[in-house]
C-alpha cells in the first residue's frame, strides 16, 4: 500500500548538476523517481549513490525523441546550460529546448501530470532593467552565438504557457539565475568552476572584460528548495518566477574570494569579453518571497567553501 501512495516523478536531465540534487531531494521526500538523461553533460558519478535505491530508476534517453512513462509530475531540466556546452552543437541545443518542451508537454497533457520547466535568467538577455523582474521582456540578440540557448528557452516558455491556455496543462515555470555548488561540471566554462579550478591548480585566473560585470550566485540547495515550494503551490501559480540569490558580485570580487578561500597564489589576467555577454544580472525575487515564502539562506563564501572542497576532491582523484 505504501508504494501505491508514492508520488511518481520524472526528471529529465536528472544526471546533471541540478538534476542530481533534485532527484536526491525527491527521494528524501518519499517520491518514486525516474531520472532521464542522454549523458551529453550529465554524469553517472552525480547519481551513482542513488542507483541502489529501489525508488530510483535511470533511463538513458534523449528528450528530443518521444518517450512514454506514467508519472504524476515532470521536471524538465534537459538542456546543456553553460556556453561551452550549448555552443558546441547550437542546433541541437535549440532542439533540446523546443522539441524537448513539446515532448514533455505532450506527455503531461496525455497523462494529466503537473509539469515544471527549468527556464533561465538568460531570457532577459543583456538587461536594460536592473534588477530583473519577471515582467521584463528582455533584451536578447536572436541571431548571436548565445541565441541557441536564450531563444530556445524563451520558445520553451511560450510552449508551456500555450499548453496551459489551450489544454489546461498544469505548469510551473522557474527562471534560474546563476547557481553553483558541488557536482558542477569541472569543464563547463562557467565562472565559479573556472575560477576554482584555476585557483586550485595555481594557474592565473582568467577574467573576461574589465571584471566589473556582475552576477548573482545562488547555492544549489537554496535553488532546489525554491523549486519544491513552487511545485507545491496551487495550480493558479504558474510562474514564471525568478529563483536566485539577489546578492550581487563583480567578477573581480568573486575571483578574490576564491583566491582567499583556496589559499592560492593565482594572479588575475584579463581577456576580451565574449559576444553578447550580459554586463549585469540580478534577480528581483519579490514574487518568490510573496508566493513561495522563499529566499536564499546560504552566503556566497559558505557555498564556495563546499564547492571548493568538491573540486579539490576531483583534482585529487584525477578528475
Amino acid at each position: 500500500m505504501k508504494d501505491l501512495l508514492k508520488k511518481r516523478v520524472l526528471v529529465t536531465g536528472g544526471a546533471g548538476f541540478l538534476g542530481s540534487f533534485l532527484c536526491e531531494r525527491l527521494i528524501e521526500e518519499g517520491c518514486d523517481v525516474i531520472c532521464m538523461d542522454n549523458f551529453f553533460t550529465g554524469r553517472k558519478a552525480n547519481i551513482s549513490h542513488l542507483m541502489d535505491n529501489p525508488y530510483f530508476e535511470l533511463m538513458r534517453h534523449d528528450v528530443t525523441f518521444p518517450f512514454y512513462v506514467e508519472v504524476d509530475e515532470i521536471y524538465n531540466l534537459a538542456c546543456p546550460a553553460s556556453p561551452v556546452h550549448y555552443q558546441f552543437d547550437p542546433v541541437q541545443t535549440t532542439k533540446t529546448s523546443v522539441h524537448g518542451a513539446i515532448n514533455v508537454l505532450g506527455l503531461a497533457k496525455r497523462i494529466k501530470a503537473k509539469v515544471f520547466q527549468a527556464s533561465t535568467s538568460e531570457v532577459y538577455g543583456d538587461p536594460s532593467i536592473h534588477p530583473q523582474p519577471e515582467s521584463y521582456w528582455g533584451n536578447v540578440n536572436p541571431i548571436g552565438i548565445r541565441s541557441c540557448y536564450d531563444e530556445g528557452k524563451r520558445c520553451a516558455e511560450t510552449l508551456f504557457f500555450d499548453y496551459h491556455r489551450q489544454h489546461d496543462t498544469r505548469i510551473k515555470v522557474v527562471r534560474i539565475f546563476n547557481t553553483y555548488g558541488p557536482r558542477m561540471h569541472p569543464q563547463d566554462g562557467r565562472v565559479v568552476s573556472n575560477f576554482i579550478m584555476q585557483a586550485l591548480r595555481g594557474e592565473d585566473i582568467t577574467i573576461y572584460g574589465d571584471g566589473l560585470q556582475t552576477r548573482s550566485f545562488c547555492y544549489v540547495s537554496d535553488l532546489i528548495e525554491g523549486w519544491m515550494r513552487l511545485m507545491a503551490t496551487d495550480d493558479d501559480v504558474t510562474g514564471p518566477i525568478n529563483i536566485g540569490n539577489p546578492g550581487e558580485f563583480t567578477m573581480i570580487e568573486l575571483a578574490e574570494n576564491v583566491i582567499e578561500l583556496t589559499g592560492s597564489s593565482s594572479k588575475l589576467i584579463f581577456e576580451d569579453l565574449p559576444a553578447d555577454d550580459p554586463k549585469q544580472r540580478k534577480p528581483d525575487i519579490t514574487q518568490a518571497k510573496e508566493k513561495l515564502g522563499w529566499e536564499p539562506t546560504v552566503a556566497l563564501r559558505d557555498g564556495l567553501v563546499k564547492t571548493i572542497e568538491y573540486f579539490d576532491g576531483l583534482l585529487k582523484q584525477g578528475e
